[in-house]
């Protein structure tokens, strides 16, 4: 990110940043953004390979500190048809304490 949105980092590291999303559609609600800034996952390249593996890893550790590492949702928006409408790949991860097959809010998008 280039800091346009005043925000305080719940991890950082070389490759990416994690935040809490601005508009949650769950009591737990983070994004985790690459710093490459690639606009979509369908237009990742092949060197991004290690990058998306890093991103998943970061998703485990993260939802791990924030205690929602056995029950949690991992989602990517991609396109507009998709619901993306922030155009810079980035990881939601998701937890409610008791989330079920459905339950994924039909607002999610960003």
């Amino acid at each position: 990110t280039r800091g346009e949105i005043p925000t305080d980092f719940l991890y950082e590291d070389e490759l990416c940043v994690v935040i809490k999303d601005l508009y949650p559609q769950a009591p737990t609600h983070v994004l985790i953004i690459p710093r490459k800034p690639i606009p979509m996952l369908s237009e990742a390249a092949e060197d991004d390979q290690a990058l998306l593996g890093h991103l998943l890893i970061v998703a485990g550790k993260v939802a791990d500190q924030l205690g929602v590492g056995d029950a949690f949702r991992l989602v990517i928006n991609n396109g507009e048809g998709g619901g993306q409408t922030v155009f810079h790949l980035h990881l939601h991860i998701l937890a409610s304490g008791d989330m079920k097959e459905g339950d994924l809010a039909a607002g999610l998008s960003r």
